[in-house]
């Protein structure tokens, strides 16, 4: 079994997801706002799909402990694929917002990439790799080659306008589906490729007492910057073309400039953060990008505001491969899928605050990233609180 083998074609399947889902993520907004859907629905709708991804994020970690991570993925690309199709080929408002919930169209926010494929992810390489100086290496390499090519997802997003001069504005975002749908085809086939080590079999119905301990930790911690991210990341998107009056162009520019500063922070990370304190790490980048989320709020030009989106996706981005190996440090071999789904569920029950996004930037611009901002800092805080007396660096 060639387990660095499989891993590069993980990192193919990852390349080909990024390109996919970023450009829908980034442009599902907009797409609902061009067929005339308020700002306020647009918030509850996206508060639906991380109340169904709950379920769905719990069913595939419990199908990966019991069957393997790569069927997690492959369940959870197919029905992606499946759901970004749909989203190309209907022009029924019923069956794109189903579409929407079947595929956690939008759940991971202007980051994209999570959803339920995370935790199986997550999970098969900390199932590879028991190493924490090499887990921390590969999901580094992981998210930087997200990052680096959701540059091409956001570049695909930006030529919307192009599209445009052909076809209808709500015809060129349907265009852009069927290709990311095309794209995530790609990343299935690859993700069928993949070997992974035999588990240990199921023990228990749940999770182990010391993996529930453990996780509970997790939550708690993760549970205000998820009320954060909710509030502020899912309709950015939608907030800088009303604020700024920024173009999807514009939007996709800034967002694919984000995503490069993303890629070589994770990659500088997954070089040196297993020499530092893994947990002070975490913590700090938290701290700073709720700090950023404030900043943008106050920004008076387009400009300023991306700049400071830049900032904060390189702290995001050096903070990630730490914090992905925090996450599964306490946890038994044979809870990993479990763990991370109900860590994923807590995150998306946290992040149900973007149905009151809509509301809020209908009351007041500004509010969603300012609250964002907050909820985020407080995140890094207790974080840091919260995991103090656990053996982090060991």
């Amino acid at each position: 079994m060639d387990l660095e083998r499989s891993f590069k074609i993980l990192l193919l399947s990852r390349v080909f997801r990024s390109i996919g889902i970023i450009s829908v993520t980034l442009s599902i907004p907009l797409y609902l706002a061009a067929i005339k859907i308020s700002v306020i629905n647009i918030g509850l709708i996206f508060a639906g799909i991380m109340l169904f991804m709950i379920f769905q994020t719990l069913l595939f970690g419990i199908i990966g402990d019991r069957y393997g991570y790569k069927k997690e993925m492959l369940f959870a690309e197919f029905i992606t694929a499946t759901a970004v199709l749909i989203l190309a080929l209907t022009s029924n408002i019923y069956l794109i917002i189903l579409a929407m919930l079947i595929g956690g169209i939008g759940g991971g926010g202007a980051g994209g990439m999570r959803g339920a494929f995370s935790p199986g992810s997550s999970a098969y390489i900390a199932n590879n790799f028991p190493e924490q100086k090499e887990r921390i290496r590969k999901y580094g390499l992981l998210n930087t080659v997200g990052s680096i090519t959701a540059v091409l997802g956001g570049l695909l997003m930006a030529m919307h306008g192009y599209i445009n001069n052909y076809f209808s504005s709500v015809a060129a975002y349907r265009i852009i589906f069927l290709i990311a749908g095309i794209f995530l085809i790609f990343s299935l086939l690859c993700i069928l490729a993949l070997e992974e080590v035999k588990r240990p079999k199921k023990t228990t119905r749940f999770m182990k007492k010391a993996s529930l301990s453990y996780t509970t930790k997790i939550i708690l911690a993760n549970s205000l910057g998820g009320i954060g991210m909710g509030v502020a990341i899912p309709l950015l998107p939608l907030w800088l073309s009303i604020a700024y009056h920024a173009t999807a162009f514009q939007i996709g520019i800034i967002f694919s400039l984000s995503y490069i500063a993303t890629a070589a922070a994770a990659y500088l990370s997954s070089l040196i953060s297993h020499k530092y304190n893994i947990l002070n790490i975490v913590s700090l980048a938290r701290i700073i990008s709720g700090f950023m989320l404030f900043f943008m709020a106050l920004s008076p030009f387009l400009s300023i505001v991306a700049l400071f989106y830049i900032l904060r996706s390189i702290s995001g981005g050096f903070g990630s491969p730490a914090r992905s190996t925090i996450n599964i440090k306490g946890i038994d071999i044979e809870d990993f899928g479990t763990a991370s789904s109900v860590q994923g569920i807590a995150t998306r029950v946290s992040q149900l605050s973007s149905g009151l996004s809509g509301y809020l930037m209908d009351y007041s611009i500004p509010l969603p990233l300012e609250v964002g901002g907050i909820f985020q800092i407080l995140s890094g805080v207790v974080y840091k609180y919260i995991l103090r007396n656990d053996k982090i660096n060991e």
